[in-house]
């Protein structure tokens, strides 16, 4: 089986998955971060399709970056500073596997884990 990443954020605040969210996705290598990929999260909150498909997966270090804050604002967070406005998350991934990295947000926190 090759490996793939997929991902999806859920709006723990309100219940309910976390739509318009721009996600970027990094491949790192010591110092030096290549985006490789973006997606905007649909009505599900999730990507339409993989983030990283089969055919461009590889082992390594990556990093998502959930672009939040204009999803928090038009959820009322308000202000020009928000708490939060960008949430990286950087992970290994190991094997030829699938990897699912969702984000779990509220304006004043957030959580991961690795899904299935």
């Amino acid at each position: 089986m090759a490996g793939y990443l997929t991902t999806h954020v859920l709006d723990t605040a309100r219940g309910c998955p976390a739509d318009g969210i721009a996600i970027s996705l990094y491949r790192v290598s010591g110092n030096s971060h290549r985006k490789i990929a973006e997606a905007v999260t649909n009505s599900d909150g999730r990507t339409d399709a993989p983030i990283l498909p089969e055919a461009e997966f590889g082992t390594g270090t990556y990093e998502l970056i959930f672009h939040a804050g204009d999803y928090l604002r038009r959820q009322g967070a308000g202000g020009d500073v928000l708490f939060l406005d960008e949430v990286p998350i950087r992970f290994g991934m190991t094997e030829d596997a699938h990897y699912h990295v969702p984000l779990l947000l509220s304006p004043f926190g957030y959580s991961t884990y690795r899904g299935s």
